[in-house]
């Protein structure tokens, strides 16, 4: 019995002295417009711009909330949630984003909402981890700015898919044997229906004059097609005296862009995860935590909150001051 309640006595004092000393590291808060905070936002929209293999570059709209962790044994960890709109800039074109036009309102915009893990080492800022989606703004709001403006239409509907045979097949003939074929299509939009009268008058000297009126009616409901889920629109028909395109296990065309006897070979499409547009969901899978340097797992909402350095408190009613969320650089759908 003596031994047993020494070997409990050892294994309290072992206990007592593993509790570490000192208090416990929590986060800080900075405002969401602070330039240090800015600086993170602006390397987040750079990883989501240097990883989307399709659709439109994005654009950082507004910083929602931040939070700062430390990270042993050196740097922070900027826990961001951003909003992005996209640009009319592809992500293959290599305009600067800052040269990039954001996509307005009228135009039916998408918003990109994404949640991000950065961290600051030696004054640099590189991302551990990153998940987002995007949605285009609603038909009615779209409406409400613009009532005669186009709405997004499925990437895959049939007369989307006839327009770009019928656009492609005419840029190639026009290229005096070099051929071009589709890698993607990015974005479609359907406009309104109208009646249009034509006049061509035949001039006695040669030539002619052509003269056309039309009445534009109100856009018509766009119904989808029957199509099974996630199908990708279908291979397109090649210019006359063209070799079709190669087709890839899944039957899809493969991206290529041949432009003679030379071919440039580009990774495989894959089908549009949302109807209208690329959704940035499916772009980058988010991570629960992720590891120091000293191999020791960093886990966002571990410990708990630690107070701003105090500052002496003024007398008097103290007004309520809301860091976050930042400033709207454009506009909010």
């Amino acid at each position: 019995m003596k031994s047993l309640v020494l070997l409990l006595c050892l294994a309290q004092l072992c206990g007592c002295h593993s509790v570490p000393h000192g208090p416990i590291l929590g986060y800080r808060e900075p405002a969401c417009d602070d330039p240090e905070t800015e600086q993170a936002a602006l390397a987040a929209v750079d990883y989501i711009n240097k990883h989307l293999p399709h659709g439109y570059k994005h654009i950082l709209n507004q910083i929602e909330s931040v939070k700062v962790w430390p990270r042993r044994p050196t740097g922070e960890v900027f826990d961001l949630e951003i909003d992005t709109l996209e640009t009319t800039c592809h992500v293959l074109d290599p305009t600067p984003l800052a040269n990039c036009s954001v996509r307005q309102l009228k135009e039916h915009a998408v918003e990109g909402d994404c949640d991000f893990n950065v961290l600051k080492q030696d004054g640099q800022f590189s991302v551990l981890s990153a998940k987002c989606d995007s949605s285009p703004d609603s038909a009615e709001d779209v409406h409400k700015v613009c009532p005669d403006c186009p709405l997004l239409a499925p990437l895959n509907d049939s007369r989307v898919v006839h327009a770009v045979e019928a656009a492609l097949a005419a840029f190639n003939a026009q290229k005096n044997g070099s051929y071009f074929q589709l890698v993607e299509i990015s974005r479609a939009q359907f406009v309104q229906y109208g009646f249009c009268k034509g006049t061509v008058t035949e001039k006695v000297a040669g030539g002619e004059d052509v003269a056309v009126t039309c009445t534009v009616f109100q856009t018509q409901p766009v119904l989808p097609q029957p199509q099974p889920d996630g199908t990708e629109a279908g291979p397109l028909t090649p210019a006359q005296g063209s070799a079709g395109p190669a087709l890839s296990p899944a039957g899809l065309p493969a991206a290529s862009l041949v432009v003679g006897p030379r071919a440039v070979a580009a990774p495989p499409i894959p089908p549009p995860v949302h109807p209208a547009h690329y959704d940035l969901r499916h772009v980058f899978s988010g991570v629960a935590s992720v590891e120091s340097a000293s191999g020791e797992a960093f886990h966002v909402g571990k410990t708990p909150k630690v107070a701003q350095p105090s500052v002496p408190a003024p007398e008097g009613p103290v007004p309520v001051v809301r860091p976050c969320p930042g400033r709207i650089r454009y506009f909010k759908i």
